[in-house]
């Protein structure tokens, strides 16, 4: 019990979700808009358009979102990139590995060793030293309330298994 209000402690205090607007607007908002009005997320904005997910993710749901940061993507070598965003169907397999069907917020999180991803493939779920890994990616805020979901910041890029 001790090491779950730890973890829930951390991610409360991890690092503020940028954006303009307030959290109770942002709450009005789709997951989608939600990221883009953040102002970290215009690289998966972009790729989520590019892939044809963006309509997808408007949809009622609940989705649960592990939203890489602009900065989580500019550690992905170009080049990898570029071929990703070439590759509608691998990039669409990509994006959906950070997407869970249902609104998983940080208390239930901490409870789960995986989660099925809407790609069909789990990801793995640990917690060490009072922070959650999805992966190799670690939590660096939890529950951005949007109207369709939930969004949990990460600072990796998650690759599904090949």
């Amino acid at each position: 019990m001790k090491r779950t209000f730890a973890v829930l402690l951390a991610l409360a205090v991890a690092a503020p979700f940028a954006g303009p607007a307030t959290a109770g607007a942002r709450a009005q908002e789709d997951i989608v808009q939600t990221a883009r009005g953040a102002g970290q997320f215009k690289t998966l904005t972009k790729l989520l358009k590019r892939a044809g997910l963006t309509s997808s993710l408007r949809k009622p749901g609940p989705y649960t979102v592990f939203a890489p940061t602009d900065a989580a993507f500019a550690k992905v070598p170009k080049k990898t990139l570029a071929a990703l965003s070439a590759d509608k169907k691998k990039l669409k397999a990509v994006l959906l590995y950070h997407v869970v069907s249902g609104k998983v917020m940080a208390a239930d999180v901490v409870k789960l060793s995986k989660a099925t991803t809407l790609n069909g493939a789990d990801v793995r779920i640990r917690v060490r030293n009072s922070k959650v890994y999805v992966n190799k990616a670690r939590v660096t805020k939890a529950d951005v309330a949007a109207s369709n979901g939930v969004i949990h910041v990460i600072n990796r890029v998650l690759l599904p298994p090949a």
